[in-house]
């Protein structure tokens, strides 16, 4: 049996924010930029991971001059024409809310960069009650290693017995699971179910588990 639950840590692409598919549409629009044609639809399933990740999966060297030009394209993209119009997932100020009033300590962890993220959390509204965050900023790897959840763990001063992971991709399940958090997954990023088998549990969105809580993984502290 897990220990005491003391805190949770939550991921916000696709988890607390709906932005998925408004970070596929930058980077493609990075790419085009550069005269190359990387559509959405071949971008999309890679959202999730850092552009570390991501770029290599796309046969870019992310250390390369065109790998450090579209990365950083990308975020100029996104802060200026997609962050503006991002909102939060569907009950996840209730659900934070929630988690809050459960005594739970809560860690943002995520493959964002910090100036996105603080960006994001403050276009849905997020960002007064969320104050302990880590970002690629503070990891070497982004997901799927691990570095970002045992970044996350310090920051809540957790062990990975008493933190819940709370995600929307097989990639944040991963990078938990490498550094010996179980996650509780959600289909509000645009994976299926079978993508997201290895989590403890699954709902639809922030507001199914919210509507769920007391029989949820959130829920069950012995």
């Amino acid at each position: 049996m897990r220990r005491k639950l003391e805190g949770a840590l939550l991921d916000v692409d696709g988890t607390l924010i709906d932005s998925n598919d408004a970070h596929a549409r930058a980077w493609s629009e990075a790419f085009r930029e550069i005269a190359r044609d990387v559509p959405v639809v071949e971008i999309r399933p890679l959202i999730g991971m850092g552009g570390d990740k991501l770029l290599p999966k796309l046969g870019v060297d992310p250390e390369s001059s065109v790998g450090k030009t579209v990365a950083d394209r990308r975020g100029e993209i996104f802060l200026s024409q997609y962050v503006p119009r991002l909102r939060p997932t569907r009950g996840a100020k209730g659900l934070i809310t929630r988690l809050h009033r459960e005594g739970l300590r809560l860690v943002i962890a995520t493959s964002a960069r910090e100036e996105e993220l603080d960006a994001m959390l403050r276009q849905a509204g997020l960002d007064d009650l969320l104050k302990r965050k880590t970002s690629a900023d503070d990891a070497e790897s982004s997901k799927p290693d691990p570095d970002i959840i045992r970044a996350a763990l310090e920051k809540g001063k957790l062990t990975p017995g008493a933190a819940l992971l709370l995600g929307d991709t097989p990639y944040d399940i991963e990078a938990a699971a490498r550094a010996g958090v179980e996650s509780v997954a959600l289909l509000s990023g645009g994976w299926d179910a079978d993508a997201l088998r290895d989590a403890i549990a699954i709902y639809e969105d922030p507001a199914d588990l919210l509507t769920h809580f007391t029989a949820s993984p959130f829920a069950c502290v012995a």
